[in-house]
């Protein structure tokens, strides 16, 4: 595997509708695509990172200038055996997950290509299909929610999950409840709560909940732990998982029941296999969790979401479901609530370069 030039396209890609969580409200996604020449010809990787520092550290403007002024100086124009010689190429930079995310994915198109596989048999997927849940963000109001829990059940999406606060939590899952009373719902509450909220969160456990995403501190693992023993319902780990240790932590300490894996918070998808690999051996169900991506970065959680281990319905979403246009054709279309795992060797999808012209805010070419 070679890469030969790179080029960050930063764009700027429209929403439905606004996307609110306990850290803010957004009205658009700025996203970092990577453009590569290869070996095997255009190839293409994501780094969807935010426009601040709300979920990690790293933002928009950071992915580029890690990419730009430090990975891409150790693995362009170099010969790679393996995916684990790509990360560990990039291991002198500290952290900055979703930057090396973004080159670990052009490097999972390379060898696709190379191997005229898909992604999925790539990665050694085993499903043909997989079922899609949707994400939804704090509303106006209670009503605006249930409206949009009715749409998304409409379309066919298997599993709901809806952002939670402090003063956003009780009331809402109770009305969700009386509305609802047998969907599959989870919540996610990004850190929006401590341990001085035991009582409260004990609450949670009358409303059958699938899980509490993230209930705790960002980075904690123990605060969880100590919480997962006075609740019922399962707490997932999300921010606070970053690599593999950290997913070893959690399984040791119990701190959790469930695990999302997003590729991009945990480096990539060479990382996104270990842990999911970690949580079978350990009998630890996971899910594909989603930061928003373009098609471009859904084509890779698609993959990872085919492996057998993936047993619930993850945030891969139809193109439509949050972009008023999307940066692929086709477009990513939900079936039945479920979308189709591609079999073509490479992305699976054809990148729209028109689109990323329509939305491009700024270019750097390395080479």
């Amino acid at each position: 595997m070679r890469l030969e030039s790179l080029e960050l396209l930063h764009v700027k890609l429209p929403l439905n509708h606004f996307f609110q969580t306990s850290f803010g409200k957004f009205y658009e996604r700025n996203l970092v695509i990577l453009k590569g020449e290869s070996n095997m010809g255009v190839v293409y990787g994501e780094a969807p990172s935010l426009i601040g520092p709300f979920y990690t550290y790293e933002t928009t403007l950071t992915t580029l200038h890690i990419i730009k002024d430090f990975l891409s100086k150790k693995i362009l124009k170099k010969d790679f055996e393996d995916i684990n010689s790509v990360h560990e190429a990039m291991n002198f930079v500290r952290g900055h997950n979703i930057a090396k995310s973004g080159i670990d994915t052009l490097f999972y198109n390379i060898k696709s290509l190379e191997l005229n596989k898909s992604l999925s048999k790539t990665i050694g997927g085993t499903r043909s299909f997989i079922e899609s849940g949707v994400s939804l963000g704090i509303q106006n109001s209670i009503n605006d929610l249930l409206i949009r829990i009715q749409d998304s059940l409409d379309q066919g999406f298997k599993r709901i999950k809806i952002k939670v606060k402090k003063g956003w939590d009780i009331e809402v899952l109770k009305q969700v409840r009386d509305a609802f009373p047998s969907i599959k719902l989870m919540v996610d509450a990004n850190s929006s709560y401590t341990l001085k909220d035991i009582n409260l969160l004990k609450k949670f456990d009358k409303y059958d909940l699938i899980m509490i995403e993230q209930p705790l501190g960002f980075n904690d693992i123990l605060d969880h732990a100590k919480l997962q023993k006075e609740i019922n319902t399962p707490i997932c780990l999300d921010e606070s998982i970053h690599t593999v240790d950290h997913a070893r932590h959690a399984i040791e300490l119990n701190a959790c029941k469930i695990i999302n894996i997003k590729i991009a918070r945990v480096g990539g998808v060479y990382p996104a296999i270990k842990i999911h690999d970690l949580c079978k051996e350990n009998g630890m169900p996971v899910w594909c969790g989603g930061m928003l991506e373009s098609g471009v970065g859904q084509a890779f959680a698609i993959a990872i979401a085919s492996l057998p281990n993936f047993s619930l319905p993850g945030d891969v979403a139809p193109s439509n479901r949050y972009f008023k246009e999307d940066l692929i054709k086709p477009l990513i279309r939900l079936d039945k609530g479920r979308i189709i795992v591609p079999t073509s060797p490479g992305l699976g999808f054809e990148v729209d370069e028109e689109k990323i012209k329509k939305y491009l805010v700024n270019t750097i070419k390395i080479s």
